[in-house]
């Protein structure tokens, strides 16, 4: 059977190795749709204040699994915690993070995207804790742009890997990163062309289905609008290439980003895309479109927990070639929430698990 008439995927459970959740009435708005779909997902500790102890971590634990108590279909939902690393994280820290199973932390530089106030603003602050991390296991997450206002919006990832990455994982060879949300052609090359086991990328639907024209299209359209921001065509091509290769190195991470409606509508409209809403179907849609239907499971649910070394999911999930309509939004506490592509019509339904 071609792809072109496959109308029926069977895959592992995947999982979700990039996703903000939120808190309060927010987490429980949100926490529904991604347990639906997902086994397990990587929690992202930018909260206000940041969740940037171990304590804090399972106490976020907690909350998440108060909520996940009552979504109904996905109640097996598991959160991993990580924790949100400062130029004063202590090496100590990371001891009891490992105790108590947090798996990675989190490096934001200071200023590059949302709740980033209290993030890194010298990377080589931070190298006695990475130090730490390197041997006891845990990962680094990286958002990997510079701030420096002298760098173009749309070059900062290049920059980023110039600047940083290189000297950074040339002083902790044993340290696993992962590269997330990666934007550019430079970002795919480089995770590519670096012959070391411990380094991969998380790539998002709206990086793999858009290009930057998506958020001028008709107005300006703030939905469309995330950080990193959609960059142009190229180097969308070279995401889609790399997703869809069959590599290792790339694997699920929607980045899934929920702002109530009227906070990404105002005069300064916040970055983030609401994915998790269809993530499945949106991904399904790239692989279909770039013929690669035959390696979505990989991407999907085998290449993150693998580079984690977590066991990979027992259950499968189904996806179907069946049109729908993305809601053109849903409640999100006592507000609404605006999925990306919402009110326009997908070409694969998720049906649910098996």
């Amino acid at each position: 059977m071609s792809e072109a008439t496959i109308d029926r995927l069977v895959i592992d459970t995947p999982d979700d190795w990039h996703l903000h959740l939120r808190d309060g009435a927010a987490l429980s708005a949100v926490l529904p749709a991604s347990a639906r779909q997902f086994a397990r997902a990587i929690v992202m500790p930018n909260l206000r204040p940041p969740v940037t102890t171990t304590a804090q971590a399972m106490a976020y634990r907690e909350r998440i699994l108060a909520a996940r108590a009552v979504t109904g279909p996905g109640s097996g939902f598991e959160p991993l915690m990580t924790l949100y690393l400062t130029d004063n994280t202590a090496p100590q820290e990371i001891v009891r993070a490992r105790q108590a199973g947090v798996v990675a932390l989190k490096l934001y530089p200071q200023g590059a995207t949302t709740n980033s106030d209290a993030g890194v603003s010298d990377i080589r602050r931070t190298y006695r804790t990475l130090e730490a991390m390197q041997r006891e296991g845990l990962l680094l997450l990286v958002h990997g742009e510079v701030t420096d206002p002298q760098v173009d919006l749309f070059d900062r990832e290049a920059v980023f890997i110039e600047r940083h990455l290189i000297a950074l994982r040339r002083e902790f060879p044993g340290l696993r990163v992962v590269f997330e949300h990666i934007t550019t052609r430079e970002g795919a090359q480089y995770v590519l062309q670096e012959d070391d086991q411990n380094l991969a990328a998380t790539v998002t639907p709206q990086h793999l289905l858009f290009n930057r024209n998506a958020i001028f299209q008709g107005g300006l359209r703030p939905h469309y609008y995330c950080l990193p921001v959609l960059k142009g065509e190229e180097h969308r091509l070279a995401l889609v290439a790399a997703a869809t290769s069959g590599s290792t190195r790339f694997f699920l991470g929607t980045d899934s980003a929920p702002h109530a409606a009227v906070l990404k509508e105002s005069s300064m409209g916040h970055a983030g895309c609401y994915t998790a809403l269809t993530a499945l179907e949106l991904y399904a849609q790239v692989f279909d479109e770039a013929g690669a239907l035959h390696h979505l499971e990989g991407f999907a649910s085998h290449h993150g927990a693998d580079f984690y070394r977590l066991p990979r999911n027992a259950g499968r999930v189904v996806l179907e070639r069946r049109a729908q309509t993305v809601p053109a939004a849903v409640p999100f506490g006592d507000t609404e929430l605006k999925p990306l592509c919402g009110g326009e019509t997908l070409a694969w339904t998720f049906a649910g698990s098996l």
